[in-house]
Protein backbone atom coordinates (compact mmCIF):
# COMPACT_ATOMS: atom_id res chain seq x y z
CA UNK A 1 0.00 0.00 0.00
CA UNK A 2 1.13 3.56 -0.76
CA UNK A 3 0.19 6.85 0.88
CA UNK A 4 -1.48 9.25 -1.55
CA UNK A 5 -3.48 12.44 -1.24
CA UNK A 6 -7.02 12.29 -2.64
CA UNK A 7 -10.27 14.22 -2.37
CA UNK A 8 -13.76 12.65 -2.43
CA UNK A 9 -15.62 15.92 -3.00
CA UNK A 10 -14.78 19.37 -4.25
CA UNK A 11 -14.20 22.08 -1.71
CA UNK A 12 -11.75 23.87 0.54
CA UNK A 13 -8.34 22.39 1.50
CA UNK A 14 -10.01 20.35 4.26
CA UNK A 15 -11.38 17.91 1.64
CA UNK A 16 -7.84 16.58 1.06
CA UNK A 17 -7.14 13.23 2.70
CA UNK A 18 -4.02 11.11 3.03
CA UNK A 19 -5.05 7.52 2.23
CA UNK A 20 -3.39 4.14 1.69
CA UNK A 21 -4.03 2.75 -1.78
CA UNK A 22 -2.70 -0.11 -3.90
CA UNK A 23 -0.61 1.38 -6.71
CA UNK A 24 -0.03 -0.55 -9.91
CA UNK A 25 3.54 -1.10 -11.14
CA UNK A 26 4.68 1.05 -14.07
CA UNK A 27 3.47 0.03 -17.49
CA UNK A 28 5.45 0.01 -20.74
CA UNK A 29 7.32 3.27 -21.21
CA UNK A 30 6.63 4.40 -17.65
CA UNK A 31 8.83 5.25 -14.66
CA UNK A 32 7.74 4.91 -11.05
CA UNK A 33 9.37 7.37 -8.64
CA UNK A 34 9.87 7.28 -4.87
CA UNK A 35 8.87 10.88 -4.21
CA UNK A 36 11.04 13.07 -2.00
CA UNK A 37 9.40 16.46 -2.61
CA UNK A 38 6.37 18.01 -4.29
CA UNK A 39 6.03 21.45 -5.86
CA UNK A 40 2.59 22.99 -5.33
CA UNK A 41 0.75 24.94 -8.03
CA UNK A 42 -2.44 26.98 -8.15
CA UNK A 43 -3.88 24.54 -10.71
CA UNK A 44 -4.03 21.91 -7.98
CA UNK A 45 -6.14 24.15 -5.77
CA UNK A 46 -8.45 24.79 -8.73
CA UNK A 47 -8.84 21.05 -9.41
CA UNK A 48 -9.61 20.42 -5.75
CA UNK A 49 -12.19 23.22 -5.76
CA UNK A 50 -13.88 22.05 -8.97
CA UNK A 51 -12.80 25.08 -11.01
CA UNK A 52 -10.05 23.59 -13.19
CA UNK A 53 -10.01 22.82 -16.93
CA UNK A 54 -10.21 19.11 -16.08
CA UNK A 55 -13.19 17.46 -14.37
CA UNK A 56 -12.10 14.49 -12.24
CA UNK A 57 -13.97 11.33 -11.38
CA UNK A 58 -14.09 11.23 -7.58
CA UNK A 59 -12.18 10.25 -5.56
CA UNK A 60 -9.29 11.88 -7.37
CA UNK A 61 -5.60 12.36 -6.86
CA UNK A 62 -3.81 15.56 -7.82
CA UNK A 63 -0.41 17.17 -8.24
CA UNK A 64 1.80 18.29 -11.12
CA UNK A 65 5.40 18.35 -9.88
CA UNK A 66 7.61 15.93 -8.02
CA UNK A 67 11.25 15.07 -7.49
CA UNK A 68 12.62 11.81 -6.19
CA UNK A 69 14.41 8.56 -6.92
CA UNK A 70 13.51 6.07 -9.65
CA UNK A 71 11.97 3.04 -7.92
CA UNK A 72 10.95 0.85 -10.87
CA UNK A 73 10.92 1.13 -14.66
CA UNK A 74 8.46 -0.34 -17.13
CA UNK A 75 9.19 -2.31 -20.27
CA UNK A 76 10.99 -0.39 -22.98
CA UNK A 77 12.48 2.30 -20.71
CA UNK A 78 16.16 2.69 -21.58
CA UNK A 79 17.26 6.08 -20.26
CA UNK A 80 16.52 5.52 -16.55
CA UNK A 81 17.45 2.97 -13.92
CA UNK A 82 16.43 2.40 -10.30
CA UNK A 83 18.29 4.83 -8.06
CA UNK A 84 18.43 7.71 -10.55
CA UNK A 85 17.64 11.16 -9.11
CA UNK A 86 14.92 12.72 -11.23
CA UNK A 87 12.23 15.37 -11.39
CA UNK A 88 9.00 15.49 -13.34
CA UNK A 89 7.72 17.61 -16.23
CA UNK A 90 4.09 18.56 -15.43
CA UNK A 91 1.77 16.21 -17.35
CA UNK A 92 -1.19 17.40 -19.37
CA UNK A 93 -3.52 15.59 -16.95
CA UNK A 94 -2.83 15.46 -13.23
CA UNK A 95 -5.91 13.25 -12.90
CA UNK A 96 -4.21 10.59 -15.02
CA UNK A 97 -0.72 11.24 -13.58
CA UNK A 98 -1.11 12.54 -9.98
CA UNK A 99 2.03 13.50 -8.06
CA UNK A 100 0.85 13.69 -4.43
CA UNK A 101 2.02 10.42 -2.93
CA UNK A 102 4.94 8.35 -1.71
CA UNK A 103 5.11 6.83 -5.19
CA UNK A 104 4.18 8.45 -8.49
CA UNK A 105 4.19 6.99 -12.00
CA UNK A 106 4.91 9.00 -15.16
CA UNK A 107 5.69 8.46 -18.83
CA UNK A 108 9.47 8.31 -19.23
CA UNK A 109 9.35 11.27 -21.65
CA UNK A 110 8.21 13.49 -18.75
CA UNK A 111 11.02 12.45 -16.40
CA UNK A 112 14.28 14.43 -16.27
CA UNK A 113 17.65 13.78 -14.68
CA UNK A 114 18.04 17.20 -13.17
CA UNK A 115 21.43 18.76 -12.30
CA UNK A 116 22.94 16.94 -9.31
CA UNK A 117 23.64 20.25 -7.60
CA UNK A 118 19.92 20.62 -6.83
CA UNK A 119 18.52 19.42 -3.51
CA UNK A 120 15.11 17.75 -3.45
CA UNK A 121 13.04 20.80 -2.60
CA UNK A 122 14.71 22.86 -5.32
CA UNK A 123 14.37 20.08 -7.90
CA UNK A 124 10.62 19.90 -7.18
CA UNK A 125 10.32 23.64 -7.83
CA UNK A 126 11.77 23.77 -11.35
CA UNK A 127 9.61 22.62 -14.19
CA UNK A 128 6.18 24.23 -13.98
CA UNK A 129 7.47 27.73 -13.38
CA UNK A 130 10.35 27.75 -15.85
CA UNK A 131 8.51 25.88 -18.61
CA UNK A 132 5.55 28.26 -18.30
CA UNK A 133 7.73 31.35 -18.46
CA UNK A 134 10.00 29.93 -21.18
CA UNK A 135 7.09 28.99 -23.45
CA UNK A 136 5.59 32.45 -23.33
CA UNK A 137 8.71 34.60 -23.33
CA UNK A 138 11.15 32.63 -25.48
CA UNK A 139 9.11 30.29 -27.68
CA UNK A 140 6.18 32.62 -28.43
CA UNK A 141 7.42 36.18 -27.89
CA UNK A 142 11.05 35.61 -28.89
CA UNK A 143 12.24 37.80 -26.03
CA UNK A 144 15.75 39.08 -26.63
CA UNK A 145 18.35 41.56 -25.46
CA UNK A 146 17.06 45.13 -25.46
CA UNK A 147 13.40 44.15 -25.05
CA UNK A 148 11.28 45.44 -22.19
CA UNK A 149 8.87 42.89 -20.69
CA UNK A 150 6.16 43.56 -18.12
CA UNK A 151 5.52 40.65 -15.73
CA UNK A 152 2.36 40.75 -13.61
CA UNK A 153 1.83 38.63 -10.50
CA UNK A 154 5.58 39.00 -10.32
CA UNK A 155 6.02 37.49 -6.85
CA UNK A 156 4.50 34.17 -7.92
CA UNK A 157 6.83 31.31 -8.79
CA UNK A 158 6.14 31.81 -12.52
CA UNK A 159 6.61 35.57 -12.20
CA UNK A 160 9.99 35.13 -10.51
CA UNK A 161 11.00 32.57 -13.14
CA UNK A 162 10.04 35.07 -15.86
CA UNK A 163 12.24 37.75 -14.26
CA UNK A 164 15.20 35.36 -14.26
CA UNK A 165 14.62 34.28 -17.86
CA UNK A 166 14.35 37.91 -18.98
CA UNK A 167 17.67 38.68 -17.30
CA UNK A 168 19.24 35.56 -18.82
CA UNK A 169 18.57 36.81 -22.35
CA UNK A 170 19.42 40.46 -21.61
CA UNK A 171 15.87 41.86 -21.54
CA UNK A 172 14.60 44.42 -19.02
CA UNK A 173 12.16 42.87 -16.53
CA UNK A 174 9.49 45.24 -15.18
CA UNK A 175 7.64 43.59 -12.29
CA UNK A 176 4.03 44.46 -11.47
CA UNK A 177 2.71 43.62 -8.00
CA UNK A 178 -0.42 44.75 -6.17
CA UNK A 179 1.21 46.71 -3.35
CA UNK A 180 4.62 48.04 -2.43
CA UNK A 181 5.11 45.36 0.26
CA UNK A 182 7.19 43.12 -2.03
CA UNK A 183 9.00 45.83 -3.99
CA UNK A 184 12.38 45.37 -2.31
CA UNK A 185 12.20 41.58 -2.60
CA UNK A 186 11.37 41.81 -6.32
CA UNK A 187 14.28 44.16 -6.95
CA UNK A 188 16.57 41.76 -5.09
CA UNK A 189 15.16 38.94 -7.23
CA UNK A 190 16.32 40.71 -10.39
CA UNK A 191 13.53 43.04 -11.51
CA UNK A 192 14.87 46.25 -13.06
CA UNK A 193 11.79 48.19 -11.88
CA UNK A 194 8.72 47.39 -9.80
CA UNK A 195 5.25 48.96 -10.08
CA UNK A 196 2.57 48.62 -7.38
CA UNK A 197 -0.62 48.46 -9.46
CA UNK A 198 -3.04 49.48 -6.67
CA UNK A 199 -0.89 52.38 -5.47
CA UNK A 200 0.35 53.94 -8.71
CA UNK A 201 -0.94 54.95 -12.13
CA UNK A 202 0.05 51.75 -13.91
CA UNK A 203 0.08 53.09 -17.48
CA UNK A 204 1.93 56.28 -16.53
CA UNK A 205 4.60 54.39 -14.57
CA UNK A 206 5.12 51.83 -17.32
CA UNK A 207 5.42 54.57 -19.94
CA UNK A 208 7.90 56.38 -17.70
CA UNK A 209 10.01 53.24 -17.26
CA UNK A 210 9.89 51.97 -20.85
CA UNK A 211 10.24 55.36 -22.51
CA UNK A 212 9.18 56.15 -26.08
CA UNK A 213 9.96 52.63 -27.33
CA UNK A 214 7.28 51.16 -25.10
CA UNK A 215 6.96 47.61 -23.82
CA UNK A 216 7.16 44.93 -26.53
CA UNK A 217 6.11 41.96 -24.36
CA UNK A 218 3.57 41.68 -21.55
CA UNK A 219 3.32 38.40 -19.60
CA UNK A 220 0.06 38.59 -17.67
CA UNK A 221 -1.54 36.25 -15.15
CA UNK A 222 -4.27 38.63 -13.98
CA UNK A 223 -6.56 39.97 -16.70
CA UNK A 224 -9.38 42.25 -15.60
CA UNK A 225 -9.14 46.05 -15.58
CA UNK A 226 -5.34 46.18 -15.90
CA UNK A 227 -5.61 45.13 -19.57
CA UNK A 228 -6.19 48.73 -20.61
CA UNK A 229 -3.21 50.33 -18.81
CA UNK A 230 -0.97 47.42 -19.84
CA UNK A 231 -1.78 47.80 -23.53
CA UNK A 232 -1.53 51.59 -23.25
CA UNK A 233 2.16 51.17 -22.41
CA UNK A 234 2.93 48.66 -25.17
CA UNK A 235 5.01 49.33 -28.25
CA UNK A 236 3.85 49.08 -31.86
CA UNK A 237 3.37 45.39 -32.81
CA UNK A 238 3.80 44.33 -29.19
CA UNK A 239 2.45 41.07 -27.81
CA UNK A 240 0.48 40.42 -24.62
CA UNK A 241 0.44 36.79 -23.51
CA UNK A 242 -2.30 35.84 -21.04
CA UNK A 243 -1.73 32.70 -18.99
CA UNK A 244 -3.87 33.24 -15.90
CA UNK A 245 -7.04 35.10 -15.05
CA UNK A 246 -6.57 35.86 -11.36
CA UNK A 247 -8.89 38.87 -11.50
CA UNK A 248 -12.59 38.14 -10.93
CA UNK A 249 -13.54 41.39 -12.66
CA UNK A 250 -14.47 41.53 -16.37
CA UNK A 251 -11.56 41.95 -18.77
CA UNK A 252 -12.25 44.80 -21.23
CA UNK A 253 -11.00 44.46 -24.78
CA UNK A 254 -8.63 47.44 -25.33
CA UNK A 255 -9.75 48.12 -28.89
CA UNK A 256 -8.11 51.56 -29.43
CA UNK A 257 -4.66 50.32 -28.37
CA UNK A 258 -4.96 47.04 -30.27
CA UNK A 259 -5.91 48.81 -33.48
CA UNK A 260 -3.57 51.80 -33.28
CA UNK A 261 -0.55 49.69 -32.30
CA UNK A 262 -1.48 46.47 -34.18
CA UNK A 263 -1.05 44.51 -30.97
CA UNK A 264 -1.27 40.75 -30.56
CA UNK A 265 -3.22 39.44 -27.56
CA UNK A 266 -3.13 35.68 -27.10
CA UNK A 267 -3.85 33.00 -24.56
CA UNK A 268 -1.25 30.46 -23.55
CA UNK A 269 -1.04 27.18 -21.66
CA UNK A 270 2.18 25.39 -20.74
CA UNK A 271 0.73 22.33 -22.51
CA UNK A 272 1.78 24.02 -25.76
CA UNK A 273 5.34 23.25 -24.72
CA UNK A 274 4.97 20.01 -22.77
CA UNK A 275 2.78 18.47 -25.48
CA UNK A 276 5.26 19.20 -28.28
CA UNK A 277 8.37 16.96 -28.13
CA UNK A 278 10.56 19.31 -30.17
CA UNK A 279 9.60 22.41 -28.18
CA UNK A 280 9.94 20.51 -24.92
CA UNK A 281 13.49 19.38 -25.70
CA UNK A 282 14.49 22.96 -26.54
CA UNK A 283 12.92 24.19 -23.30
CA UNK A 284 14.64 21.51 -21.21
CA UNK A 285 18.03 22.40 -22.71
CA UNK A 286 17.49 26.12 -22.01
CA UNK A 287 16.37 25.50 -18.42
CA UNK A 288 19.03 22.92 -17.52
CA UNK A 289 21.75 25.21 -18.87
CA UNK A 290 20.31 28.07 -16.82
CA UNK A 291 20.24 25.95 -13.68
CA UNK A 292 23.82 24.82 -14.21
CA UNK A 293 25.08 28.35 -14.85
CA UNK A 294 23.15 29.83 -11.93
CA UNK A 295 21.11 32.18 -14.14
CA UNK A 296 17.98 30.28 -13.06
CA UNK A 297 17.58 29.80 -9.31
CA UNK A 298 14.25 28.55 -7.95
CA UNK A 299 13.06 30.63 -5.00
CA UNK A 300 11.37 28.59 -2.26
CA UNK A 301 8.85 30.51 -0.20
CA UNK A 302 7.92 27.87 2.37
CA UNK A 303 8.25 24.14 2.97
CA UNK A 304 5.63 21.86 4.54
CA UNK A 305 5.66 18.21 5.61
CA UNK A 306 3.49 15.68 3.76
CA UNK A 307 1.04 15.39 6.64
CA UNK A 308 0.57 19.18 6.45
CA UNK A 309 -0.94 19.04 2.96
CA UNK A 310 -4.13 20.80 4.11
CA UNK A 311 -2.12 23.63 5.66
CA UNK A 312 0.03 23.82 2.52
CA UNK A 313 -3.08 24.25 0.35
CA UNK A 314 -4.43 26.93 2.66
CA UNK A 315 -1.17 28.80 2.22
CA UNK A 316 -1.23 28.17 -1.53
CA UNK A 317 -4.51 30.07 -1.76
CA UNK A 318 -3.20 33.07 0.17
CA UNK A 319 -1.56 36.12 -1.40
CA UNK A 320 1.39 35.97 0.97
CA UNK A 321 3.87 33.69 -0.77
CA UNK A 322 6.96 34.84 -2.63
CA UNK A 323 8.04 31.98 -4.85
CA UNK A 324 7.33 28.26 -4.65
CA UNK A 325 5.61 26.19 -1.98
CA UNK A 326 7.19 22.76 -1.51
CA UNK A 327 6.00 19.69 0.40
CA UNK A 328 8.67 17.27 1.64
CA UNK A 329 7.96 13.55 1.99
Amino acid sequence: MTRVVRFHQHGDPEVLRIEDVALSPPGPGEVQIRVKALGLNRAEALLRAGAYIETPTLPSGLGLEAAGVVETIGDGVKDFAPGDSVSVIPPQSMIRWPAYGDLATYPARLVVKHPQSLDWQTAAAVWMQYLTAYGALIDIAGLHSGDAVVITAASSSVGLAAIQIANKVGATAIAVTRTSAKMRALLEAGAADVVASTEEDLAARLNQIAGPRGVRVVFDAVGGPIFEPLTAAMSHSGILIEYGGLSHAPTPFPLPAVLSKTLTLRGYLVHQITGNPVKLEAAKAFIVEGLQSGALRPIIDRTFAFDQIVEAHRYLESNEQFGKIVVMI
